[in-house]
């Protein structure tokens, strides 16, 4: 059982190597995923800042203080994409066959893409934190209100890349790959990353309220700037692991049915 174990995870680590330098290679891909999220940042905190800050009884650094958290969540679930479409292009490419020919693990293959994609998603965090720390984003977090908020961040990112993976195997072509993954991307815009819920219509608030990523941007937000976080951690974690879980099953079994065709 050990050496099975350790077999897989020297196969995971090879995996992992592979999606790495493809990434060390193409840069860009992982500056890139990081653009879209420090984009809306400037833009949400330049354009609205003052108007949406004020509502929120402050001005745009109050806002700032607000957007950073759900901009770092959108950052996250965008970062998926990059999974889907990888895997599929890996699918279609036909390196796949070649490595069903060859003796190593067949969690592999999933495991090298989503670890390394987990990987690229969090540098593309930091550099968001970065630049929201630049334009005067402050925090009354500590060290281990830092740690954990990462963890949290890490936590989600590992949930929908899985996720990601299935949506992959799904796809017959790579463009459509990279739509499939957008409602993942663009779901924190109908939670409570950008205003709060209960400023929306009656039916959106309610479904704001009871989505997976309002409760994570809530306590990515309580976490930064120091305040309680209540029972909002504990839902983030269970939506975590409900969505890993789900996306890991669904994407081992397609991925399975694959190799039987």
């Amino acid at each position: 059982m050990s050496s099975t174990l350790a077999l897989t995870a020297h196969d995971s680590l090879t995996m992992l190597r592979r999606n790495l330098k493809h990434a060390a290679r193409y840069p860009a891909l992982t500056f890139g995923q990081a653009m879209t999220p420090i984009m809306m940042l400037l833009l949400f905190v330049y354009a609205f800042g003052d108007s949406i800050g004020a509502g929120l009884g402050g001005g745009r650094d109050a806002y700032l203080s607000y957007l950073t958290p759900g901009i770092l969540v959108m950052g996250v679930a965008g970062g998926s994409m990059s999974t889907s479409v990888a895997i599929c292009s890996d699918l279609t490419g036909g390196i796949v066959n070649r490595f069903r020919t060859m003796n190593i693990a067949r969690s592999s293959f999933l495991t090298g893409h989503v670890v390394g994609s987990v990987l690229q998603t969090m540098v593309g965090v930091v550099l968001v934190v970065a630049v929201a720390l630049a334009v005067g984003f402050r925090s009354d977090a500590g060290a281990l209100e830092w740690l954990a908020a990462f963890g949290l961040l890490a936590a989600v990112a590992v949930a929908v890349t899985w996720l990601s993976a299935a949506l992959g195997l799904l796809s017959k072509t790579v463009e459509s790959a990279s739509n499939k993954p957008l409602l993942i991307q663009f779901l924190p815009f109908l939670g409570s990353a950008f205003v709060p819920a209960d400023s929306m219509a009656p039916g959106l608030r309610l479904f704001a309220e009871y989505q997976p990523f309002t409760p994570v941007t809530e306590t990515l937000r309580g976490l930064l700037s120091g305040s309680a976080i209540g029972s909002a951690g504990w839902v983030s974690l269970a939506w975590c692991a409900g969505i890993g879980v789900l996306g890991h099953a669904w994407s081992r079994r397609l991925f399975d049915r694959t190799g039987r065709r």
